[in-house]
């Protein structure tokens, strides 16, 4: 990254709150979608052990973690996994969420010779697995709740149990967009941006609260989610042009609109918005983060990881388990990397938990 861009991301990040010295553990939160991270890292980093193992997964994940926790200095992560059966809640409306997932026999490694495609997702969920044993190792909170995908878990963190702290969450799922704020940033790893709401509509034409309904004409082609055929941003803004003042619109408001304008000049664009008003609905309960759809035992156990006791850094055991992954030259210098990153996480962990 150039000095220039760094320093641009540095000032954005002293307007999201500036580096925090206080004894509030939730003051500044980074939210990890952890499912996300690996996925990226796993994908594009060839490094092997000193055995020649692919562990490009691992040291990925936590090289990535360990350098948002650098530039960001929370005063706590949250690390978050989807749930076991977490997308059965929307494939329930939608049968065809994430399909080409499920069916998708593409290799998803472009930079390691696996042997064939199961070598390859063997590789992956062991690495991932070995992921969640080292962070049980660091100052992070760990969150997977079966039945719930991790975008609502995080969502909801970020929305309704941390509404005093400033809250970074970090992923390339763009859904995160929607929940912008003065007080809710996004991080996107891979284009180096921290998304604040001026970002936002200098980048996608409209205010945060109504790039909801962007993505609902738009889709979502990585969860198989079909948009408004016909109707894309440019054509939506152009004919509802406050949506770039921060005016809010619901589908409901714009599906009344069309009704009232079908017979205008324009009728061509307002019924193709009738003829596929289901879809929009559909889109809207399928893409929507500002009020999740989540059990109240699910939304208790979210609560109490995010206000809950911290894992302390258990630096040896951290020790054993590199030592045994033979990740010497993988990550060089780990004594001077572990002090460096998670000293200060470690220190909110202890006045947190009162030791």
């Amino acid at each position: 990254m150039n000095n220039g861009k760094y320093l641009s991301i540095l000032d954005e990040i002293k307007k999201h709150g500036g580096d925090v010295d206080s004894t509030n553990p939730n003051e500044k939160v980074l939210i990890i979608d952890g499912l996300n991270t690996f996925i990226r890292v796993f994908s594009v980093i060839p490094t092997t052990n000193d055995d020649g193992i692919h562990i490009g997964g691992i040291v990925g994940f936590l090289k990535s973690v360990g350098y948002a926790i650098k530039m960001l200095a929370p005063t706590r992560t949250l690390i978050v996994f989807d749930g076991r059966g977490g997308s059965n809640r929307r494939r329930k409306i939608y049968p065809e969420y994430k399909a080409k997932r499920r069916t998708a026999k593409i290799r998803l490694n472009r930079v390691n010779d696996f042997e064939n495609i199961e070598d390859e997702r063997h590789s992956m969920m062991m690495q991932l697995s070995r992921c969640v044993e080292y962070l049980e190792c660091l100052p992070v909170s760990i969150l997977s709740i079966d039945s719930v995908e991790a975008d609502d878990v995080i969502a909801y963190a970020a929305k309704q149990l941390l509404p005093k702290s400033k809250v970074t969450i970090m992923s390339t799922d763009k859904d995160f967009l929607q929940l912008v704020s003065d007080r809710i940033s996004v991080w996107s790893p891979t284009k180096k941006k921290l998304y604040n709401p001026e970002m936002i509509t200098e980048e996608y034409g409209v205010t945060p609260n109504n790039l909801l309904m962007c993505r609902i004409f738009d889709g979502d082609q990585s969860d198989n989610i079909k948009g408004v055929l016909g109707i894309g941003t440019k054509t939506l803004v152009k004919n509802f042009p406050d949506l770039k003042d921060g005016i809010y619109y619901s589908v409901d408001d714009i599906i009344k609109t069309a009704e009232t304008k079908k017979d205008s000049s324009d009728g061509k664009f307002y019924n193709t918005i009738l003829e596929q008003k289901d879809t929009m609905h559909m889109n809207h309960r399928l893409m929507q983060l500002q009020e999740v759809d989540i059990s109240g035992s699910a939304k208790l156990k979210t609560n109490n990881i995010v206000n809950g006791k911290i894992q302390e850094l258990i630096k040896s055991k951290f020790q054993t388990m590199f030592i045994e992954d033979r990740m010497f030259g993988a990550l060089p210098n780990m004594d001077s990397w572990l002090m460096q990153i998670w000293t200060k996480l470690n220190r909110f962990a202890k006045i947190n938990n009162g030791s």
